[in-house]
This record gives C-alpha cells, sequence and structure tokens, in this order.
C-alpha cells in the first residue's frame, strides 16, 4: 500500500461506512410507496415489528448516512483538487469533468432505474462548492454550519405550515378555501389507498411502463429536487470541505476532541431521535405530524448526531486500522459508486415487475435481512477486486470519461 492510500484509509472507510448504511435507509424506498418513509402504517402492516424496523432506521441511519456521504464528497472535492495541482493538471477542468459525467450517470439512474437518484443533486451541488475552495478550513466550517442551521429553521417554519392548516382546517366553521387548501396538501402527499394501489401497481409493472412514468409523470423531478441543494448539500459539502482543511476527516485531530464530540454527538441526537419516535408512536404516526419530525425538527439534531457518528467512526478506523474488516469497509469505500448503483441493480431486480416483483410484498424486517445479504456482497467483492484493478468497475469508467481515455485498469504487480 502507498503512502497517498495509507494516509487516506479513513476517508475510504468513512466512505464505506456510508455507502452501508445509505442502503439501510434506500430499501424502504425500493421496496414500498415513496411516502412509507414517514410511517410503518404505508405500505406494510404495521405491525410491532415493522414499527421497531421503521425506528430503528429513522433514530440510527435516517438522513445520518447521506449527511457523512455529503460531508465526504466536500472532503474528496478537495483531495482531488490537490492532486490535480500536484500533477500539473488544471483543478477545474478535472472537477468540473467529473460533475459533467456524474450528472450523466446520475440522470441515466433516475430515469433507467430509480426515483430516488442522488448523483445528479451532488453533481450540481459540487458545481457550486468549487467556488469556495480557496476558504480556510475555519471558514467553511463556519460557513456550512451557519447555512445548515439556517436552512433547518426554514424547513421548520415550512413544515409548521402544514400544522397550522391542519388545525385551521379543522376548526368549527373553517373557511371552505382552508378545508380546500387542507384536503389539497393531504391529497398531494400521495397517501391515498388509491394512489399508494397506483404506486404499488407501477412499480410492479414492467421496465418500460416504469420509464415511461418517470419519462411522463416524473420528467422533471432530478431538476426539482434541486431544492435540496442549498438546504442541506452544499453546507454539508461545505463542512466536509473545511473539516479535510483542518485534518478532522483524515483523523489527525486530538483524539480526546474525537471522543467529546463522538459521545456527545451520538448521545444527543439520539436522546432527540428517540423522543421524536416516542411522539411519533403516541400520536399514532399522525401524517402532517410525520412531515414536521422528518423533515423539519429532525435536520438539527441530524447534525449533531452525524459528527457524533463520524467522531466514533475516525476513533474505530483509527485503532482497528489494519484489521481485514476495516480494510474491507475500506475497500467498499474506494468503489462506493460501483456498490450504491450496484445496490440500485440488485434492489430493484428484487423488488420491481421486471425483476422478482416484491414491490409492497416485504415486511420492514425482512427488508433489513436483504442489506445484510447485500453488505455482505460489498465486503466480498470490492477488496478482492481492488488487490487486481487500480478501480471499482465504475470508478473506472467514470474516470475514463472525465479524463477522455481509457485510463489503466490492471494493477502492475512487478512495479510494486
Amino acid at each position: 500500500m502507498t503512502t497517498t492510500q495509507s494516509r487516506h484509509i479513513t476517508l475510504d472507510a468513512l466512505r464505506g461506512f456510508a455507502v452501508m448504511g445509505i442502503l439501510w435507509v434506500n430499501v424502504e424506498a425500493f421496496g414500498l410507496p415513496e411516502m412509507a418513509f414517514a410511517s410503518p402504517y404505508i405500505g406494510t402492516t404495521g405491525s410491532a415489528s415493522d414499527i421497531a424496523a421503521w425506528a430503528v432506521s429513522f433514530i440510527f441511519f435516517d438522513g445520518k448516512m447521506r449527511a457523512i456521504f455529503s460531508l465526504l464528497f466536500g472532503a474528496s472535492m478537495m483531495l482531488i483538487i490537490e492532486r490535480a495541482e500536484i500533477s500539473g493538471d488544471r483543478p477545474a477542468l478535472v472537477h468540473y469533468a467529473r460533475l459533467f459525467w456524474l450528472a450523466i450517470f446520475g440522470l441515466l439512474h433516475f430515469y433507467l432505474l430509480w426515483w430516488g437518484d442522488i448523483l445528479f443533486l451532488y453533481a450540481v451541488s459540487g458545481a457550486v462548492i468549487y467556488l469556495f475552495r480557496g476558504w480556510s478550513g475555519e471558514a467553511l466550517v463556519k460557513a456550512g454550519v451557519i447555512a445548515y442551521l439556517s436552512a433547518s429553521v426554514l424547513m421548520i417554519i415550512g413544515a409548521a405550515g402544514m400544522l397550522s392548516l391542519q388545525n385551521a382546517a379543522g376548526q368549527p366553521g373553517a373557511a371552505p378555501d382552508v378545508v380546500a387548501r387542507y384536503m389539497t396538501m393531504i391529497r398531494e402527499l400521495g397517501i391515498s389507498p388509491q394512489s399508494l394501489a397506483e404506486e404499488t401497481a407501477l412499480y410492479r409493472g414492467s421496465f418500460f411502463e416504469i420509464m415511461m412514468d418517470k419519462l411522463t409523470h416524473q420528467l422533471s423531478l432530478p431538476f426539482r429536487n434541486l431544492w435540496l441543494a442549498p438546504y442541506e448539500t452544499i453546507p454539508l459539502m461545505m463542512l466536509g470541505m473545511g473539516l479535510y482543511k483542518s485534518g478532522f476527516l483524515t483523523g489527525h485531530t486530538d483524539r480526546q476532541l474525537y471522543v467529546q464530540i463522538g459521545i456527545w454527538g451520538t448521545l444527543i441526537g439520539g436522546l432527540c431521535f428517540a423522543a421524536m419516535t416516542w411522539l411519533a408512536v403516541d400520536q399514532d404516526f399522525e401524517i402532517v405530524l410525520m412531515m414536521n419530525i422528518t423533515q423539519g425538527w429532525s435536520t438539527l439534531p441530524r447534525l449533531v448526531m452525524t459528527m457524533g457518528y463520524v467522531a466514533l467512526l475516525i476513533l474505530l478506523i483509527r485503532h482497528f486500522r489494519g484489521h481485514p474488516i476495516i480494510q474491507r469497509v475500506a475497500a467498499a469505500g474506494r468503489a462506493a459508486f460501483s456498490n450504491y448503483l450496484g445496490s440500485t441493480i440488485f434492489m430493484t431486480f428484487i423488488f420491481y415487475g421486471w425483476g422478482l416483483g416484491y414491490f409492497g410484498k416485504i415486511g420492514r424486517p425482512d427488508m433489513i435481512l436483504l442489506v445484510l445479504v447485500f453488505w455482505a456482497i460489498m465486503l466480498l467483492w470490492s477488496q478482492p477486486w481492488l488487490i487486481r484493478f487500480r478501480y471499482g468497475p465504475l470508478e473506472w469508467l467514470w474516470r475514463s470519461l472525465a479524463r477522455g481515455k481509457w485510463q489503466a485498469m490492471l494493477i502492475d504487480k512487478k512495479s510494486q
């Protein structure tokens, strides 16, 4: 292993943990109607095991893994810029060529495979954060945190508007236009039996039917989803850039700071998510309340818990740096692009009608078993592949397209 590879195993392993954790959350979006993230009653029977599985996902995984991935995207951008400068390349050209092809991959991922793509969002967000590359680590951290907190307040206020409308519509003698706006809001959430039945029938259909629905009814969705860029993705990427420059994300910060952030961040964030889960159960997962919890109230403790996770994972990676499991997780992180898209192919084959057609037929606990199966696949294939090849298969294709020529793939054992 080269010095450069050794130096950045922390980033690789963090990325590996993140791509594995993202699948834990995404599996519900693969196998259940879109709004299932907000309630265990949507798409499944709402049994005790379904509620428990939802709670585990919400408390420990939801949003945190995506946040770690966003932090690492910002850190990786800085790393790529550094390497381009060292090799005499033009950083802007390297960066934007990579993002152009990432956007193409993202759009293909969305229209051909799965509506939950984040690659296009990351490509557009990455184009913006390049403008801040020259800022100091401290300035990037401050700006990222302030932007994230400001956006969170706006999200909370926006979600509270739903509660306000619900309350107004429920008052005796409520104005007809208020009631009409409330009913429109509920209808647009897509939680009526008819909407859920139509969504289920669609994803149990053929590949062509699903693709045509994307091209007709969801054509602009990847572009409409860009609203998330200034609210979450860009602030987190900026924070990741700053934490990379400071040495925090590469494991070069004082151990005691990692311990403090890890313990307090995870504890405070976890208690907040546990309290919201208790409220959700107590209110029987009332949907407007759940939209406030999942889209508004959870944003602030999510950042706190994410930082706690990052600190604890860095401590884990530093302590067990040479352990075979950490090495395999790091390899999964080096091939994160292949593993991310590979999980889409695997899961859509399991759930969609062009594959085995189990959409809406598998409970949440059994979905966790599918996640564990693909985790095993990630850990089993990534390291052996990267012992022989320089890049994961899709990493190689992405790099080749961005560089405008096929990249050397095989590792020359004689030169090692």
